[in-house]
């Protein structure tokens, strides 16, 4: 859902939308499906959809002290192993079938603080040839307490490196805010600026994101 053309200095380019629906299925297994609209890593607006599997190591006492709050029970665990599979399309462009393996790894930090430390590729198929991109993001976030009510303010940036360009090609900077609705909803807005000189010219883009999280 273009806003402004991608040229517009400080102005939000776009509105990026997001369903993240997360099932356990037993207490160290999730499954997880997302729908969303995507721009990433210098690609066309796309929409992605499709599901993954979360396996987790055992929950580690100061990390359930620090997310105790937090309806993402995954933040309690020092690692979490990933698999997806994801569906792309997008207007006058191949289709792309792309797999995602992802660790992502929890620390506890001073002052109520958790930084979490996401590794992920993503191996597309598109038109009958495979590429890939490495991706990392670090995330710093904290619970806040207001009377009864405890968003998450955070923080993270995440950098991308593509094989079509056999170089580090991308950097997003995201702010934002965990908003728990009861006891199964979440809202999760947030500003990104992305950063890509996979092309010439460069190209910066600036982003609203709305995530709505479910958690069953």
């Amino acid at each position: 859902m273009p806003l402004l053309g991608t040229h517009a200095n400080g102005q939000i380019d776009q509105l990026v939308p997001e369903i993240d629906v997360n099932y356990k299925t037993a207490p160290d297994v999730r499954l997880r499906f997302q729908t969303k609209e995507t721009r990433e890593g210098g690609d066309p607006v796309q929409a992605e959809f499709g599901p993954s599997i979360d396996f987790y190591l055992k929950p580690m006492l100061s990390l359930k002290k620090i997310a105790r709050r937090d309806l993402d029970d995954s933040k309690h665990r020092p690692l979490v192993f990933s698999i997806g599979y994801r569906y792309l399309n997008a207007p006058n462009t191949p289709q792309v079938n792309r797999l995602e393996p992802v660790i992502t790894a929890h620390f506890p930090m001073k002052r109520g603080f958790l930084l979490s430390d996401r590794n992920r590729a993503d191996l597309d198929w598109k038109s009958g040839r495979l590429s890939w991109r490495y991706r990392n993001l670090f995330q710093v976030e904290r619970r806040l307490k207001i009377r009864s009510y405890h968003p998450a303010p955070y923080a993270s940036v995440e950098f991308f490196y593509q094989s079509e360009y056999n170089k580090w090609s991308d950097t997003a900077i995201y702010a934002g805010c965990l908003f728990p609705i009861g006891r199964h909803v979440e809202f999760n807005p947030y500003y990104e600026h992305q950063n890509n000189t996979g092309k010439s010219p460069n190209q910066q883009l600036n982003q609203l994101g709305l995530t709505l999280n479910t958690f069953f």
